[in-house]
């Protein structure tokens, strides 16, 4: 899980440092809100999918590493709880989050509805226009624009149509879509600035359409002659925003981009492949991540004997085999057959180890054992390999590994192959 938020985290950083440092100042106003709308969701998405035939074209590890064996009841119950037992709480403080979050959207909702009732509702030219009294406010949401009593009339000409274009193409809709993320997500701060962003943009887009049908020295001196009172309601299109102006006029004085600077939309071609190379290639990453907390402290097993060289012995690695090797008793699909070969071998050795070997040996504490393995094309387990502490404990690793039944091989191209294997194993000797 942990893995997967980070994941999100990162990509999303990567689609905004792009916005930020080639797309902002572009005129392509369409395209950029495409961008910031699709972003965020691509960001999310993107740590859910992995495509295999990416997979299988990536060079693959040697050796395929087994779920770590615990072995004692004290030791399984320990490892599974350090690896779990704070999923609650994180849940709890997730769901903490969300609540306060719809609060708060709420409270923005009922301030929102408590400046409509004090207002005086009009239509102008097909819109609800409603007056609020003694303010400065201008602003719009949905289908209505608000718009202060203490606003010139000078000015009111130019904001009603600057407000008319949010309306016209629903940007309150962009700003709801971002609120809903910000309920779901809040504790990403991307999210927050991918909102201030759309923001922005929405400025941009409005002036641009009015700057085209007025004069644009008027609309500058409408833009800077005074600054607005606002609301603080972040799924509301204020026209007045002092942060914003010194922006606004800067865009306003842009001229329209050139067509070849379209080119820099293409720069997320090869991020978004880096991004799929990575998910498609990071399969189970998070188990493995917790499995490595406990494997990194064995060392590791001497390298696997060169393959012969004819074609039949040759060893595949595993996440490329086409069949992988079948326990006795498993069938399905590859990623079925690969979690239950890891369930029968823990089984099977959990049964089978000398857990007395903790007092005959004098041990005390968590004993790691790195075993290494192969199933060849004939299903037997060959070339089987241990490192431990004590000797005794090598052994008897050994011992039950090459008991292990022999199994289906793995096939590729129809031809028999050996697959090799590590597996960690703990021995927690109970005193």
């Amino acid at each position: 899980m942990i893995h997967t938020i980070l994941q999100i985290l990162v990509f999303q950083f990567l689609f905004l440092a792009v916005y930020d440092l080639f797309l902002k100042k572009e005129t392509f106003f369409t395209l950029n809100r495409i961008y910031l709308l699709a972003a965020p969701v691509l960001g999310f998405a993107l740590p859910f999918l992995s495509f295999g035939f990416i997979q299988q074209n990536i060079p693959q590890e040697y050796v395929f590493q087994l779920p770590t064996l615990v072995i004692g009841n004290t030791a399984a119950e320990n490892i599974s709880g350090e690896a779990s037992y704070w999923l609650p709480s994180l849940l709890g403080v997730w769901t903490l989050g969300v609540v306060i979050s719809t609060a708060l959207f709420g409270w923005k909702l009922y301030k929102l509805h408590k400046l409509r009732s004090v207002g005086a509702l009009y239509k102008q030219d097909g819109s609800k226009l409603i007056i609020l009294p003694k303010t400065k406010a201008a602003f719009s949401f949905s289908k209505t624009i608000y718009l202060g009593e203490n606003i010139s009339e000078e000015s009111r000409a130019s904001i009603i149509a600057h407000e008319k274009v949010h309306l016209q193409q629903k940007h309150t809709y962009d700003l709801i879509f971002f609120e809903m993320l910000r309920i779901v997500c809040w504790f990403n701060p991307f999210i927050y600035l991918f909102q201030s962003r759309m923001t922005t943009l929405h400025e941009f887009i409005a002036d641009a359409k009015i700057a085209l049908s007025k004069d644009k020295k008027q609309y500058y001196q409408n833009l800077l002659s005074e600054v607005f009172q606002t609301e603080e309601i972040s799924f509301i299109n204020t026209f007045f925003k002092q942060s914003l102006i010194k922006k606004r006029v800067i865009m306003l004085q842009k001229s329209k981009s050139r067509k070849i600077k379209l080119m820099k939309y293409l720069l997320l071609l090869p991020i978004l492949g880096g991004m799929l190379i990575y998910t498609s290639c990071s399969d189970n990453a998070e188990n493995l991540q917790e499995q490595q907390q406990v494997s990194d402290e064995i060392p590791p097993p001497p390298p696997p004997p060169a393959p012969p060289e004819h074609k039949g012995d040759v060893d595949i690695p595993f996440a490329a085999i086409e069949k992988v090797p079948t326990y006795p008793g498993c069938s399905g699909d590859n990623e079925t057959m690969k979690k239950c070969m890891s369930t029968k071998i823990a089984e099977f050795l959990n049964n089978n180890f000398n857990t007395e070997l903790g007092k005959t040996l004098d041990l005390k504490g968590r004993q790691r054992i790195a075993v290494q393995f192969k199933i060849d094309k004939t299903g037997k387990v060959a070339d089987v390999r241990a490192r431990a502490n004590h000797p005794k404990l090598e052994a008897e690793a050994l011992r039950i590994v090459k008991m292990l039944p022999q199994m289906q091989p793995g096939e590729q191209k129809g031809e028999k192959v050996g697959v090799l294997y590590s597996l960690p194993i703990v021995f927690d000797v109970v005193e």
